[in-house]
């Protein structure tokens, strides 16, 4: 059985993980439960380097946010909730779900740590909420996993910003530098091949990692 010492290490390495991801302080107070003052002398030590400005808040930015902001919060949320439902603890499966969030798209990353947090948040109804906003589910016409409101129903592909990233990859730009495929696409069939390797690189990333290294 874990030691009260060894509970506290692995929560320091924990929060030493969430900072290198950016994370401000209270979202590493949250996940971990170490103290804000601790935190603070451990991380926070120069101000110039404290993240600053107002925190995310997810249920309503996501349902205005753009199309690829969605596919991005996608991303992230479906490999999280993957990890979660293989028991990964909750603190564990945000970190390991950032990195392969970011190993799968493109820099500058639409997504931060802390969005990345209050997603997962509001997706499994814990630290900042009290109950799931978000459920993630499956697109019954590409079978990709999206974010959607809890409860949501996929009937169709309507919802999907896959789908939909589909439709408009072969006359977006923004899109093409966002999901860059390896050979030219002739139609859409080919670019959702591609977009749903994407998907399933992160997944196996998922499945391949035992927690934050």
């Amino acid at each position: 059985m874990p030691t009260r010492a060894d509970r506290h290490v692995g929560a320091i390495l924990l929060a030493q993980q969430c900072a290198e991801l950016g994370a401000r302080c209270r979202t590493i107070h949250l996940v971990t439960g170490l103290k804000p003052r601790e935190l603070q002398w451990l991380f926070f030590s120069d101000p110039q380097a404290t993240p600053r400005g107002r925190a995310p808040d997810s249920p309503e930015w996501y349902h205005s946010a753009n199309l690829l902001h969605r596919a991005e919060a996608s991303i992230f949320s479906s490999v999280y909730k993957r990890l979660r439902s293989t028991g990964f603890a909750a603190g564990e499966a945000l970190v390991s779900a950032y990195r392969s969030y970011r190993s799968i798209c493109q820099c500058p990353y639409r997504i931060s740590f802390d969005r990345a947090f209050d997603l997962a948040s509001h997706t499994d109804g814990i630290w900042l909420a009290k109950c799931p906003a978000f459920s993630v589910v499956t697109c019954p016409a590409c079978n990709s996993q999206f974010l959607a409101a809890f409860g949501t129903v996929a009937c169709s592909k309507d919802d999907c910003p896959f789908c939909r990233l589909v439709q408009r990859f072969g006359t977006d730009q923004r899109l093409q530098r966002s999901f860059p495929t390896h050979a030219p696409l002739i139609d859409a069939a080919g670019m959702q091949v591609e977009m749903l390797a994407l998907l399933c690189h992160g997944e196996r990333g998922a499945d391949g990692d035992s927690g934050p290294q």
